[in-house]
């Protein structure tokens, strides 16, 4: 048996409310501490996926740093996809259907309180010191802002993350999004939980595969 009675039931209640139609994507956003952050704030608030971009040359390596210290509880309820180009990643996440939304500060940008962060979109964030590129505002499909009053015109990204994550979390509980009963038929569903089993238990699972079919078929 993979999991007591009250394990399974706190682990299918956990991928129920996981928010597979929202992602966050990172455009080199080097600092640990900040990837950290970011991280343990997508767990919270259910995103399951989020997308780490490291295009700019000789700087891959830093990918190696998140979920080693500020983000170890978090990481292994997170999926972490890493790309190398821009104009990939987000090219996909378009195909797969979701709404590009960039944080970019500018007169032409929409409040995140104004914004419809219930629907299926990627928030992008931009590197700690230069923002988000021109190439990425290109391809965005909306941009969005936090609204500050102060003299300080910008956030630290991993703030603004969380700001702009929390608000779309309040968005989609007032809608019941959180509220979605466990269903092993649901393809994200089930992606999920097996993601989920397979990293609690590699060493059961790699000397007998046929347990995960067998831990499938007492969830159908």
């Amino acid at each position: 048996m993979l999991f007591t009675e009250e394990r399974l039931f706190k682990l299918k209640k956990l991928v129920a409310s996981r928010q597979f139609d929202l992602t966050v994507v990172l455009e080199n956003v080097h600092d640990p501490h900040n990837l950290g952050a970011i991280l343990r704030t997508c767990e919270a608030v259910g995103v399951f996926t989020i997308h780490v971009v490291y295009s700019e040359e000789g700087k891959n390596s830093s990918a190696k740093y998140i979920g080693k210290k500020a983000s170890r509880g978090a990481r292994r309820w997170v999926d972490v996809v890493f790309h190398t180009s821009m104009t990939d990643c987000l090219n996909e996440l378009k195909t797969r259907g979701f709404q590009i939304l960039a944080t970019h500060l500018s007169e032409e940008a929409s409040s995140i309180y104004e914004t419809d962060l219930s629907s299926k979109c990627a928030i992008v964030f931009g590197n700690e010191k230069d923002g988000i590129s021109e190439e990425t505002l290109r391809m965005a499909d909306g941009n969005i802002l936090i609204p500050i009053y102060g003299m300080v015109q910008s956030l630290n990204v991993s703030v603004a993350c969380a700001i702009s994550l929390f608000e779309a979390s309040r968005q989609r509980q007032i809608k019941g999004m959180y509220d979605k009963p466990f269903d092993i038929n649901n393809e994200h569903m089930k992606s999920c939980i097996l993601h989920y089993v397979s990293d609690q238990h590699p060493r059961i699972l790699a000397a007998n595969p046929s347990v995960l079919d067998d831990f499938i078929q007492s969830l159908s």
